[in-house]
């Protein structure tokens, strides 16, 4: 990432290739329908910034868990992100050509093909966090709980149900909030809470901090991204710029303006960074992580 974030880049030095292993040995190689398979694994092992995977490995650590113990909520969690993300780029959807800088998966593969592979990615994630691993049942019940609620009817598709309808309509900057807490938030906050429930402990306290600065950072990372779709082309961004202008979407710089968005998204930096103040330097891995978000540039 950047030696700006020595702490993060040791977070991500030693957590992105346990994920892309854990990945890789989790997705089938194949199956009763091979070109299932290759979808689902183009779809998650395609690379990526692989965010919330590290708030899970974040959180594990920040709770005084061994790593390993992030290995599959972080796993489950990333294939959720994937199943979205390949939904999303549908052409019933967002309808985009390039996702990471490679074709979406619609282009690689086919329409069809692409839908039972977000299918399939989402219903992996489930069956990870209920049969993977070494945890207490009630640790499985906690994480399948909160990681079906963030990704459905009171979360993320409700959140892409609310983006779609907005579409031509100008929004006020509260409905937009709300519409990016449920599309984007919810994901970032559960991949805390994910981490926090694989530690196996009980301190309700750690939790409610750790909801706080996901909530804070996933509006950040939505405004920056807004303001990332009109400030970056699409070669630097690895999916097309402008996407949300030819769509006619309410965004925070079209509401707000881009220094009144940039301030934005500083303010909630620092309000994630308070919520996690008390732990000092052991919470420095996501400190950082609240700082990248607002800075990256893709």
């Amino acid at each position: 990432m950047s030696s700006n974030f020595p702490a993060l880049d040791t977070l991500r030095t030693t957590c992105i290739s346990r994920l892309e292993s854990s990945l890789d040995g989790l997705l089938p190689a194949s199956s009763a329908a091979s070109r299932l398979s290759q979808a689902m694994r183009y779809a998650a092992l395609s690379g990526g910034k692989r965010i919330r995977p590290l708030l899970v490995y974040g959180a594990t650590g920040l709770a005084g868990a061994p790593l390993s113990q992030g290995d599959i909520p972080a796993s489950a969690v990333e294939l959720i992100h994937a199943y979205s993300l390949v939904h999303d780029d549908l052409p019933a959807m967002d309808d985009d050509d390039l996702r990471r800088g490679q074709p979406t998966c619609h282009k690689a593969f086919d329409e069809a093909t692409a839908i039972l592979a977000g299918d399939t990615l989402h219903t992996r994630a489930f069956e990870l966090l209920a049969t993977e691993g070494q945890y207490r049942a009630d640790t499985r019940i906690a994480m399948i709980r909160h990681l079906s609620q963030a990704s459905g009817v009171d979360g993320m598709a409700a959140g892409q149900m609310q983006d779609m309808q907005a579409q031509g309509q100008l929004q006020t900057v509260a409905a937009l909030e709300e519409m990016h807490y449920l599309k984007t938030g919810r994901l970032i906050t559960v991949s805390l809470q994910l981490g926090y429930f694989a530690a196996e402990i009980n301190e309700p306290a750690l939790l409610q901090d750790l909801t706080r600065f996901g909530d804070a950072i996933g509006l950040a990372f939505q405004i920056q991204d807004d303001i990332l779709d009109v400030t970056m082309d699409t070669e630097q961004l690895g999916k097309p710029s402008g996407s949300d202008e030819k769509l006619n979407k309410s965004t925070f710089p079209s509401l707000l303006g881009l220094d009144a968005s940039r301030e934005r998204a500083s303010l909630l930096c620092q309000q994630a960074q308070q919520a996690l103040s008390a732990y000092g330097d052991r919470a420095a891995p996501l400190q950082q992580l609240a700082q990248y978000i607002i800075a990256r540039n893709h």
